[in-house]
């Protein structure tokens, strides 16, 4: 008996010792440092793979049958390869595009690629192959699903519920994944809002299996350049006109666009040439690497799974061409991004004197491209949402058409009493306020200084979980 409480007493002694260096172990990067930490890897590939390959289309029939997905050399290790030729350290590969078919073993559906002739899971085989050849790895996956009807106007709690079953799986097993791209998702070609599918939901789903994973979702270009909404990380589609600015940008950024004339490959692909590496080591890879912007370089393979010999030469010649310098300079801190829904879009709006046309309700429509304008003749704007009922909230942003306001105080209304928020001195266009929850069925805001003329783009007010 002696004997086993003495070593009760032992192991009770060996865990209080190990357990601080655990923690120590277990804590969690901030955002900032994964942010520097994805910027830092400079250039990589994006690989479209996915059954829009055998159909020449890049919005494929969704019913498409399985049958067609049938790669005779399926060769991850050859991407990975040609990706180390064009000095790229990392590979991102679409999961799932917007017409449904999953390229690993999933449970949520049958419409996956062990039902097809290959019968091998593509995600575990390009994982592999990458990190066997020092490339990080990232993952894509697109909200919209055209088979499963995940489209505007049918979506279902089934629908949310085969999202997060899906991201479940690619973040629990294929290793530790660097960053989730999302597509199809709050896109006018896709009319899928943050509500219907959670954004904020899924952000958090994503971090408690991957506190380590940067999210991105490749539709944010609608939001302002100088604010984090919606995303960790800024993203460009060069190839749909979105562009980061090569003189100012100092948001950690994403910009993409395909080595071909399309993201998946075409029939013309190993006759047409490729763009020019000098060109994209010169115009995008160099410039875009200076204003803190990762560039990922988009190469489809073909339909026998291979990379094809016109865009391996290409991306020989970017890598005789271009070299990774390093670490970025340190980043500025961005603050965690806005994920919650917005308590304030359509809600009444009221507000001192306008400008003309420029009226109060464009200042909550979820554009950022329409303004409330203050007339000129106000000494002191406001401008205030009416929730019609008390609600608890705890941030405000404010976004202006171009950054005027230097000063100025937020309000709620709660009983009748208006009271105080905060008295704030900010010069920045988006004025992100964070604060601890109050609740009230109104929110202003005073404008006490500004340069010139007031133009508010969108005021949003949000209750985050914290």
């Amino acid at each position: 008996m002696n004997i086993k409480i003495a070593a009760c007493a032992l192991f009770s002694a060996c865990l209080t010792y190990v357990l601080p260096a655990t923690a120590q172990t277990a804590a969690k990067p901030s955002l900032s440092e994964l942010q520097q930490k994805f910027v830092d890897l400079r250039f990589g590939m994006f690989i479209h793979y996915n059954i829009p390959t055998y159909m020449d289309a890049d919005w494929p029939d969704p019913d498409a049958s399985p049958v067609i997905f049938n790669p005779k050399k399926l060769n991850p290790t050859q991407w990975a390869k040609a990706a180390k030729s064009a000095n790229m350290t990392y590979g991102c590969l679409t999961t799932k595009h917007h017409s449904g078919f999953c390229i690993w073993d999933t449970k949520t559906t049958d419409y996956n690629v062990m039902n097809s002739p290959l019968k091998k899971d593509v995600v575990k085989e390009f994982a592999d192959a990458f990190r066997a050849n020092g490339l990080k790895v990232m993952l894509y996956y697109s909200i919209l699903d055209t088979h499963h009807k995940l489209r505007p106007n049918q979506i279902t709690p089934k629908h949310f519920e085969m999202v997060k079953a899906q991201i479940t799986e690619l973040l629990t097993k294929y290793g530790k994944i660097e960053a989730l791209i999302i597509d199809g998702w709050d896109a006018p070609w896709s009319r899928i809002s943050y509500d219907d599918i959670s954004f904020e939901d899924v952000y958090h789903l994503v971090k408690s299996l991957q506190p380590e994973c940067v999210i991105m979702d490749l539709n944010g270009a609608k939001y302002p350049a100088e604010g984090l909404f919606y995303t960790d990380i800024k993203t460009y589609e060069m190839g749909a006109g979105q562009r980061v600015s090569k003189e100012t940008n100092r948001m950690p950024a994403l910009a993409c666009l395909p080595i071909n004339s399309a993201w998946f490959w075409k029939t013309n692909f190993p006759t047409t040439p490729v763009k020019d590496a000098a060109k994209l080591v010169n115009e995008d890879i160099i410039p875009l690497n200076k204003v803190d912007c990762n560039f990922i370089l988009n190469v489809a393979p073909n339909r026998d799974g291979l990379i094809d010999d016109n865009a391996l030469a290409g991306l020989k010649q970017i890598g005789e061409l271009w070299r990774n310098d390093g670490p970025a300079p340190k980043l500025a801190p961005t603050g965690e991004p806005i994920i919650s829904t917005n308590l304030a879009l359509h809600k009444p709006a009221n507000a001192s004197w306008s400008d003309d046309m420029d009226i109060m309700d464009f200042a909550n429509d979820d554009d950022f491209k329409t303004n409330w304008t203050s007339n000129s003749k106000v000494e002191k704007p406001w401008y205030e949402v009416d929730f019609g009922q008390n609600i608890a909230f705890n941030a405000v942003v404010i976004t202006e058409a171009k950054s005027n306001i230097s000063n100025y105080k937020l309000e709620y209304l709660k009983d009748g009493v208006w009271t105080a928020i905060s008295n704030t001195e900010n010069t920045n266009r988006v004025k992100v306020n964070r604060f601890n929850t109050v609740y009230g069925n109104k929110v202003r805001v005073l404008i006490d200084k500004a340069d010139h003329q007031i133009s508010i783009a969108e005021f949003g007010i949000y209750n985050e979980r914290r």
